[in-house]
């Protein structure tokens, strides 16, 4: 342990010496945090989720409450610490504690003063009995959650972020492989991974999370899709009562079940990837020729040709269904897609553009845009770690996996709110960490306030500064 008044020596700075120590003082580097915990008290997140475990712990034997718990963990996945094992030294930080709405910041009154005095917020082990209680039958496994609770809770508070007087709401579908690296409950091998592992299904509206399922890899990607729309449609209704809801997503949810359930339901759409096969590919020979020809005569540009057309399988459609092919010549190859729709080609009466579902413009504008949500689900991974399924349990992963999302909607509630028309409105959750959340502050608690001072130097001062007003005046529609 190196004392506080022992200096550090480091090369020299022409006459000037350079040494550093750890005289300090009390010190966060996320100072950020701040701003977290006003976008979760404007969405009312932790307080929603903790109504969603039952807490069976003596009120008068313990210092951390499940609300106080929820917010260390998503917090700190939000600021980059998706390891349990990163709250060891976590718990000794005032301005966390603060965050975490800790009346005692500095951890002074403490149950156990003699082990536990000047830590505020809960360690490594009570964080793990938080994740792992309802899989273990022990006394000291008392915190329940409730699966279905936080499933609805998750998809309320995302609901609640859609404009109230949308139009029309497009909702992007993905399945996602999370790789695994133990022995944990439901894995598989999937062979498009190459790998072991969980393929939760995610669901989002633009930049908002929906829904997040987690499922075993040995399941067909449209598993369990149905139910959970019909939980997200409804919940859409009651916010948006005359939005026309678009589902779009590839070729791995183009099933009878899906297409059938979205025919049957008012002013739901869908527009999916379908896999190329011989019956396909003759009904775009035409366009595919043109393609190559008009590829020779331009001189080798990139060229595209489209086909529309009614299709219907064999065995497994119950009505013939509109199909969009497209031809693609490069210098490169040759490719051919099609995309499978009930959205009619002339439009809705009432619509300004009634052009937007020709062939052309429904494949290049709407379907491709489905990558957008790709780009989510990266920085769901690799910004908060959400594909980090390390406890044996699948209960657990599951608890894990909604954690990580709820801390991705505080952070896009963030850049949505507080960070709009600024250079990092279109950033990611990792850019967001790097320049604005983690940033080092002087924190002092006294009786009537705790002071955090960030740096003068610091190059985002006047953003976080913007962020930090706006956040202060949003009062979100609950209407």
């Amino acid at each position: 342990m190196v004392a506080a008044n022992q200096s550090l020596l480091f090369d020299d700075l022409g006459p000037r010496r350079v040494q550093a120590d750890f005289s300090g003082g009390t010190l966060s580097s996320d100072g950020g945090v701040l701003l977290i915990r006003q976008v979760d008290r404007s969405l009312g997140l932790s307080t929603a989720l903790a109504h969603c475990f039952t807490d069976r712990r003596h009120p008068d034997c313990i210092d951390h409450s499940v609300a106080e718990l929820l917010r260390q963990r998503i917090y700190g996945l939000a600021l980059g610490y998706e390891d349990l094992n990163d709250h060891e030294q976590l718990r000794r930080d005032p301005l966390l504690a603060a965050a975490c709405e800790k009346l005692d910041p500095l951890g002074q009154n403490r149950l156990h003063p003699t082990q536990d005095k000047g830590i505020a917020l809960a360690g490594p082990s009570t964080l793990n009995r938080l994740e792992l209680s309802n899989n273990k039958d022990s006394r000291y496994h008392k915190i329940e959650h409730q699966p279905q609770l936080i499933e609805q809770c998750l998809l309320t508070l995302a609901v609640k972020c859609l404009p109230k007087h949308a139009s029309e709401i497009i909702l992007d579908l993905d399945a996602m492989g999370h790789r695994l690296y133990g022995q944990q409950q439901g894995r598989n091998f999937h062979r498009y991974y190459d790998d072991y592992c969980y393929l939760p299904l995610y669901i989002f509206a633009g930049d908002v999370p929906l829904w997040a399922q987690l499922r075993p890899s040995d399941v067909d990607p449209i598993e369990g899709v149905v139910p959970a729309l019909e939980k997200v449609v409804a919940a859409i209704r009651r916010r948006c009562r005359k939005a026309r809801i678009l589902v779009r997503g590839d070729c791995g949810f183009s099933r009878e079940e899906l297409m059938h359930w979205c025919e049957s339901q008012a002013q739901v759409y869908y527009c999916l990837g379908f896999a190329r096969n011989p019956a396909l590919q003759r009904e775009v020979a035409d366009a595919l020729a043109n393609a190559r020809t008009a590829h020779c005569l331009s001189g080798g540009a990139m060229v595209r040709r489209f086909a529309d057309f009614q299709y219907q399988t064999c065995f497994s459609w119950s009505r013939r269904r509109r199909m969009v092919g497209k031809a693609e010549v490069s210098k490169a190859a040759q490719d051919v897609r099609f995309v499978l729709t009930n959205l009619p080609a002339n439009g809705f009466a009432g619509d300004e553009d009634r052009a937007r579902f020709v062939a052309e413009r429904l494949y290049e504008e709407l379907y491709c845009g489905r990558g957008e949500m790709e780009n989510k689900l990266k920085q769901q991974v690799l910004d908060l770690e959400a594909d980090r399924m390390s406890t044996h349990f699948l209960a657990s992963n599951q608890l894990r996996l909604w954690f990580a999302t709820l801390a991705y909607l505080l952070i896009e509630r963030m850049r949505s709110w507080g960070l709009a028309g600024t250079e990092l409105a279109q950033a990611t959750a990792g850019t967001i960490r790097v320049k604005l959340l983690k940033v080092a502050g002087q924190v002092r608690v006294t009786v009537r306030r705790v002071s955090v001072q960030l740096s003068s130097a610091w190059a985002w001062r006047d953003l976080f500064t913007c962020c930090a007003q706006r956040l202060a005046t949003v009062a979100l529609d609950s209407g």
